[in-house]
């Protein structure tokens, strides 16, 4: 009994002392940023300049399309990978089993992977042999 009347007394002087969250700026989930959205709009802006795609610029789509799959925000970035999608005449599905395809061919992002969409944490297996 004695220890809810202390839980209770903490309770209240927290409450007393606390400040009240400032509201955001704006409520609107669509002006939400991605962390990785500046390096995503480089990774988008190179791909919209290419006439047809690279391997890897299937796999950096399909993994973009995952990564901002659901996001409330970064707009410009979600309609730029559907107008891409539009541009190579491909769609989700299509893109996925190719990418797919790729994976199973063997397919690893190349040196510059560490400027890649993903982390290229599978393509360091022959380092430190």
């Amino acid at each position: 009994m004695r220890s809810a009347n202390l839980i209770r007394q903490l309770h209240q002087a927290v409450r007393s002392t606390a400040q009240p969250m400032s509201e955001p700026e704006s409520t609107d989930a669509s002006s939400q940023s991605h962390p990785l959205e500046a390096s995503d709009r480089d990774h988008l802006d190179r791909m919209l300049a290419r006439e047809s795609p690279q391997d890897g610029d299937l796999a950096d789509l399909a993994r973009l399309l995952i990564r901002y799959d659901g996001f409330p925000g970064a707009d410009d970035l979600q309609r730029d990978m559907q107008r891409l999608l539009s541009i190579w005449k491909l769609s989700r599905d299509e893109l996925n089993q190719r990418v797919r395809g790729l994976w199973t061919a063997g397919y690893r992002p190349g040196p510059a992977g560490d400027e890649a969409v993903g982390s290229g944490f599978d393509t360091s297996e022959a380092e430190g042999s």
